[in-house]
């Protein structure tokens, strides 16, 4: 199992849209969760309020090209600064 598999199945979603939506557009994150873990998104709009959360608690803030960049309240999550997955 790869370590991006690793993370979408045992991470929660506002840390895995924390994480990836500074590199990953919305349609890429999409197929990526949706391909290890479909539960995670099963809710109708499930990925937009998760982005939509973040922008508003300043987590992250609108970014170009479809990326989000850092807000002012970023922090890496917990499995990143523990290296948990490298």
């Amino acid at each position: 199992m790869n370590s991006i598999e690793q993370i979408v199945k045992n991470e929660s979603l506002d840390d895995i849209v924390t994480v990836f939506s500074l590199f990953k557009p919305n349609p890429h994150l999409d197929m990526m969760i949706r391909r290890y873990n479909r539960g995670l998104i099963s809710q109708y709009r499930a990925l937009e309020d998760a982005y939509s959360r973040l922008i508003l608690s300043g987590v992250l803030a609108r970014g170009d090209k479809g990326l989000a960049i850092k807000g002012p309240n970023w922090k890496a999550p917990q499995f990143v600064t523990e290296k948990r997955y490298v």
